[in-house]
C-alpha cells in the first residue's frame, strides 16, 4: 500500500519570531485560511485516505497537530524524544510502516510547503509510487525559477523512462544550498531542478540504503522496531534516541545512494522556510511591499512589513528592502539580504539564555 508520512518536527526557526518552540510554523495559519499542516493533509487527499498517512513530530507538538487533523488516527503520529533531522525522521517512520506492511511504498513529504496547483502534485506522487515500486528512489525536482542559494539542487542526467507523462531522469548529482555564483551556472546549464525535500520509496529500498551508508542508524532503528508493538516500545525508543547522531537524508543517504531518479515538476512550489519566501505569496503594493496587520508608511519601497494581531501598528519612514515583523514579545528588523541568519540569530539567543523567547 501506498503511504504519506508528513515531517512536522521542525522548529522554523528562520521564521523567528512568529515560529517558536511552542508554536512551530507548520501549525500557524500563514497563507490562506488554514495552518500550514492542514493544507499538508488537505492537498494530498486525493491521493492518500486518513488512515495512510502518519506524522513524525515531537511530544510537544502532538496535540495541536492532533486537534488540526481529527480525521487522523492517533496511533499514526509517530512520536520523536529529540528532533535528529531527517534521516532518522525517515528512518522511524521506515520501520513503523515496515512493520506494519512489508511492501509499503511511502512519500515523505514536509508541512512547510506551499503548493498551487495540487492536482498536479497528486499527479507527480502517483507516477513517482510507480518508479519506486520498481526499486528505484525517487525525489520530485522542481524547475528554478531563480539562482536561489537557499534551496539544494539535483544535477539530472540521462532520461531513463517515462510515467504518466511525467519524464523521469538519473539523478547525478545532490549539491546542498550553493553559493550565488554557483546557483547562477547551474540555472543556466538548465539540467539542474531545486531539491524539493520529498521523496517516494519503497520501505526495504529506503531501509537498505541507510543499512549500507548509516550501519550505525540501522543498528539503532532495529532495536526500536523489534520493541514496536510491545508495551516496551517507549521505552526502547527512549534508550535508543538519545544516541542517535543528528544528519540530514541528503547528506546521509541521498548524496550516495544507488538507483536515484528524479522527476521534474512544476506546481507552483515553495518553501515557506522563510520571511520573504512568504512575501512570494502574498500580494505587494505599488510601493513593492507586502504587508499584513496594521501598518502605515512614508517612502517605504521593496519590504516586508508583518505584525501580529491588529492593535499593534508598525510604521516606517524612508526604508527599503528590509523585513519587519512585530509580535507580542519581540521584534526583528533585518535586511533582506541577511533573512538567512535570522536562524543564526535564534542560536545566539539561546545561547544567551533567552529562552522567554523562543
Amino acid at each position: 500500500m501506498y503511504y504519506a508520512v508528513i515531517l512536522a518536527g521542525g522548529s522554523g526557526t528562520r521564521l523567528w519570531p512568529f515560529s517558536r518552540r511552542s508554536r512551530p510554523k507548520q501549525t500557524l495559519q500563514l497563507v490562506g485560511e488554514q495552518t500550514m499542516f492542514q493544507t499538508a493533509i488537505s492537498r494530498i487527499a486525493p491521493v492518500f485516505r486518513p488512515e495512510q498517512i502518519f506524522v513524525v513530530t515531537r511530544a510537544e507538538h502532538v496535540s495541536a497537530l492532533a486537534d488540526q487533523a481529527p480525521a487522523l488516527p492517533h496511533e499514526n503520529f509517530l512520536i520523536e524524544p529529540e528532533a535528529r533531522g531527517t534521516a532518522p525522521a525517515i528512518g522511524l517512520s521506515a520501520i513503523c510502516l515496515r512493520k506494519k506492511d512489508p511492501d509499503a511504498v511511502m512519500a515523505v513529504l514536509t508541512a512547510d510547503h506551499f503548493i498551487a496547483d495540487t492536482a498536479q502534485f497528486c499527479r507527480a506522487l502517483n507516477a513517482a509510487a510507480d518508479a519506486a515500486r520498481q526499486g528505484c528512489l525517487v525525489t520530485l525536482g522542481i524547475k528554478p525559477t531563480a539562482p536561489s542559494t537557499g534551496y539544494g539542487y539535483i544535477q539530472q542526467g540521462a532520461q531513463v523512462n517515462s510515467v504518466d507523462g511525467f519524464p523521469v531522469f538519473q539523478a547525478v548529482r545532490f549539491t546542498e544550498k550553493p553559493d550565488q555564483a554557483a546557483a547562477l551556472d547551474m540555472v543556466q546549464n538548465g539540467a539542474y531542478c531545486w531539491n524539493s525535500g520529498m521523496f517516494i520509496w519503497r520501505v526495504d529500498r529506503i531501509l537498505a540504503e541507510i543499512e549500507r551508508q548509516m550501519p550505525a542508524l540501522y543498528a539503532q532503528l532495529s532495536e526500536v522496531e523489534a520493541a514496536l508493538d510491545t508495551p516496551e516500545a517507549e521505552a526502547a525508543l527512549r534508550r535508543v534516541w538519545p544516541q542517535v547522531a543528528a544528519e540530514t537524508i541528503d547528506y546521509g543517504v541521498m548524496e550516495n545512494a544507488r538507483e536515484v531518479r528524479v522527476i521534474p515538476v512544476e506546481m507552483g512550489w515553495v518553501d515557506v522556510g522563510s520571511w520573504t519566501s512568504l512575501s512570494d505569496l502574498l500580494p505587494a503594493d505599488d510601493q513593492g511591499n507586502t504587508v499584513t496587520g496594521s501598518y502605515i508608511g512614508i517612502d517605504t519601497h521593496d519590504s516586508l512589513i508583518v505584525s501580529q494581531g491588529k492593535t499593534r501598528l508598525i510604521a516606517t519612514i524612508g526604508i527599503e528592502g528590509l523585513i519587519v515583523v512585530s509580535t507580542e514579545d519581540a521584534v526583528l528588523i533585518c535586511s533582506k539580504e541577511r533573512e538567512q541568519d535570522v536562524k543564526a540569530l535564534v542560536k545566539q539567543l539561546e545561547q544567551q539564555g533567552g529562552s522567554a523567547w523562543l
